[in-house]
């Protein structure tokens, strides 16, 4: 698998986690559409598809991390959601760009309550760095909205706002340790940037 390739060895040999890119689905992979229901209306932001296959390439693991508050509005079901993700999972395997995990967070507080998954908390993060074995402080934080992004700030990594989807309007109020891209591919420039320069 490409992304072991990122998976350095300390001194003892042992495996060490590898890097990752922590995605947000809406606005950043696909096209921003309110509520996203319909698998028919999943399509791709410009160069997202060759960006995550960069990614993919440089050895870094892609992790999906979406909130989808719709489900707890009732707007759509949990099944809607999936078969949403199962399109674009589709989409993205055709071009060698699966991401390796998926995690989605289907809560909004003034319906269900607090929890610690929906963004900016940080659970399904660590879930993720549990599950494929990611360093959470050497991974990036890729989003159109600064939910998506400030994670990194807590976590230790690095995040990167697009302006795509939400991303213009939010722009002017990121916080100065979060660097802003153009859009995904823009983003993944810098991640192979910053990640040649670490060599």
């Amino acid at each position: 698998m490409a992304g072991n390739r990122l998976r350095d060895r300390d001194a003892a040999g042992r495996r060490t986690a590898r890097r990752g890119v922590f995605l947000d689905r809406d606005g950043t992979i696909i096209e921003e559409r309110e509520y996203l229901a319909d698998p028919e209306r999943v399509s791709l932001v410009r160069g997202a598809l060759e960006a995550l296959r960069a990614l993919r390439e440089a050895g870094l693991a892609l992790v999906v991390v979406t909130n989808q508050s719709g489900i707890a509005r009732g707007y759509y079901r949990e099944e809607d959601y999936r078969a949403v993700a199962a399109r674009l999972d589709r989409i993205l395997a055709a071009g060698g760009a699966l991401p390796d995990g998926t995690y989605h967070c289907p809560h909004h507080p003034d319906f269900t309550g607090p929890c610690e998954c929906r963004k900016p908390a940080t659970g399904l993060f660590h879930r993720a760095a549990q599950e494929l074995e990611l360093d959470l402080a050497a991974s990036f934080y890729v989003g159109d909205r600064v939910k998506d992004v400030i994670p990194a700030l807590e976590l230790g990594g690095t995040g990167i706002l697009v302006r795509t989807g939400f991303g213009a309007e939010e722009a002017a109020v990121v916080p100065p340790a979060v660097e802003v891209a153009d859009d995904l591919a823009d983003a993944a420039r810098l991640i192979l940037e910053r990640l040649r320069g670490a060599r």
